[in-house]
């Protein structure tokens, strides 16, 4: 397999060609349909085409990155540390929401242990890319060595590099990691400017008293490592995680060899931030899959300049709302091979057309 290191990768990442996203659009518009009718559908035909040059979507991968945090010892989830490994086992036995919702859009889902307090051993649907037990507590220093982030970002971008060597046609990201909607919303501060209590939600359901704590802690975290939103590289070392990291290095990757990949909700926008701050023309490769209720995602989602596809009112992670728009982006493509034009159907097209 073919490796690219982060700085390889950044130089390879291309803007989409505009004429080719005009010629895609060009034969939507000769639809036998009113122009623009299918709405949104047609943007992600277009995209996808465009980016791709295919029309049809074969082998889908769900890829849901896992790491364990320091900062849950500080109180800011409403479960235990445990529950990571926990639930890594139960990705790995079919038995999660992402594999459902994987399974009724016909996705693979590979399961990325980043840095899980757990030393588990090889599985099938499961790869071992820890680069630590765990990130250190950022409400007291560093959530990892600045090596530690580059290996993370690194280890993404070989995901990307080995799907487009096996054929994957669509990519899309998911999380796993007890506590780690905090170090996201302090990523989510450190590149918007908000103050901490703008971007930071319950998470895992916490009660008034923990979030209140949840955005001190946040605050504290920001305050001690002082991440300079200008070193997407330093903001991910100081107050980030291992799995985020993961993520922004397989959305950084899937930019550079020109795979779309579908971001899911408020961790991996995380991961996408730190991609699209390394690179501001990863956005040209991303799907929003859909709005968190998380209440930083809309500042985050507005920073990346995306528009999610779905708002199911979703907070779940693992890739969950990935894999639905997975199932929107398929139905675009088969609308755009599908539907014949005005001359192929012998329909007579209206002078406002």
């Amino acid at each position: 397999m073919q490796r690219i290191d982060l700085h390889t990768a950044l130089d390879q990442i291309k803007p989409v060609d505009p004429a080719r996203l005009a010629e895609v659009q060009a034969r939507i518009d000769r639809q036998a349909k009113p122009q623009g009718s299918l709405g949104r559908l047609e943007e992600f035909a277009r995209r996808y085409v465009a980016i791709t040059g295919r029309e049809a979507i074969g082998k889908k991968v769900v890829f849901t990155f896992a790491g364990d945090h320091g900062v849950v010892e500080e109180g800011v989830s409403a479960f235990p540390r445990e529950v990571t490994p926990q639930m890594v086992f139960n990705f790995l036995d079919g038995g999660a929401a992402i594999n459902a919702l994987a399974r009724h859009v016909g996705a693979e889902v590979i399961v990325v242990d980043m840095g899980v307090d757990h030393e588990f051993q090889p599985k099938d649907g499961l790869l071992l890319k820890k680069v630590g037990r765990g990130t250190a507590n950022i409400a007291r220093g560093p959530a990892m060595s600045r090596e530690q982030a580059v290996a993370c970002l690194e280890s993404g971008i070989e995901l990307a590099v080995s799907c487009k060597e096996a054929g994957v046609d669509l990519v899309g990201t998911g999380d796993m990691g007890i506590g780690n909607t905090t170090p996201s919303s302090a990523i989510a501060a450190a590149f918007t400017g908000l103050s901490p209590d703008r971007v930071t939600h319950r998470g895992t359901g916490i009660d008034d008293a923990s979030l209140r704590r949840k955005v001190e802690v946040i605050e504290r975290a920001l305050e001690v490592n002082r991440p300079d939103p200008e070193d997407p590289v330093g903001v991910l070392a100081k107050v980030g995680g291992f799995e985020i990291g993961g993520i922004a290095g397989l959305v950084l990757g899937c930019a550079a060899v020109g795979l779309p990949v579908v971001v899911d909700g408020f961790i991996s926008t995380a991961g996408a931030m730190i991609a699209s701050e390394l690179h501001p023309r990863v956005r040209d490769y991303l799907f929003a899959a859909h709005r968190s209720v998380e209440i930083g995602h809309r500042h985050m989602l507005e920073r990346l300049k995306q528009r999610p596809m779905l708002d199911l009112e979703m907070r779940l992670g693992e890739g969950t709302g990935g894999a639905l728009a997975m199932g929107l982006i398929e139905a675009s493509l088969r609308a755009f091979r599908e539907i014949r034009t005005f001359d192929e159907a012998g329909v007579e097209k209206g002078a406002d057309q």
